[in-house]
């Protein structure tokens, strides 16, 4: 599954990979993660509209207990997340951002090796050459954590702050 939104987006956000929502309607960040997503983004003062949101990994990985039953998601290996490179590279030299908004260790790992600990860099922008362009970062969680988090409210806030980051980065 390729990502969506504005071609010309000045920011890119990367997630892991589909969940189920987004994998049955064939679009990123349309479940229970992508609502909070936007309204995070909001209040941080960037417009989901005029962003672009992919996936660095573009199938849903899950097992299923029973048929019928929900479909539990399953974190791609590496292997999953280098084959998916080639597409995630594409959608960068399509797109051209000027920030890339890195949503969780998945995301960053497929985009800056397997050493990216989202905890030790969260909230800064950096600055790393990706698939042989010089790009500009900013790594945050990954929203699905804030939805499984015991203080939802403190981990909203986190993500909410690193966006401000993201948004000052692009004024």
């Amino acid at each position: 599954m390729f990502g969506s939104g504005d071609a010309d987006a000045r920011v890119m956000l990367v997630g892991e990979q589909p969940g189920d929502q987004e994998d049955r309607q064939g679009k990123p960040f349309v479940g229970p993660a992508g609502k909070l997503l936007d309204r995070a983004l909001e209040e941080a003062g960037i417009d989901p509209s005029e962003a672009y949101v992919t996936n660095a990994v573009k199938h849903f990985k899950f097992t299923q207990a029973e048929p019928r039953k929900r479909r539990i998601h399953k974190a791609p290996s590496l292997r999953e997340m280098t084959a998916c490179g080639p597409w995630l590279a594409a959608e960068l030299a399509v797109v051209e951002p000027e920030l890339i908004v890195v949503l969780g260790a998945t995301a960053g790992k497929a985009l800056l090796g397997s050493s990216f600990r989202v905890t030790q860099v969260r909230g800064t922008v950096l600055e790393e050459e990706i698939h042989g362009r010089p790009e500009r970062l900013v790594p945050t969680v990954h929203p699905s954590s804030v939805l499984r988090s015991d203080d939802r409210e403190a981990a909203y806030r986190g993500l909410v702050s690193d966006l401000k980051v993201a948004a000052d980065a692009l004024s």
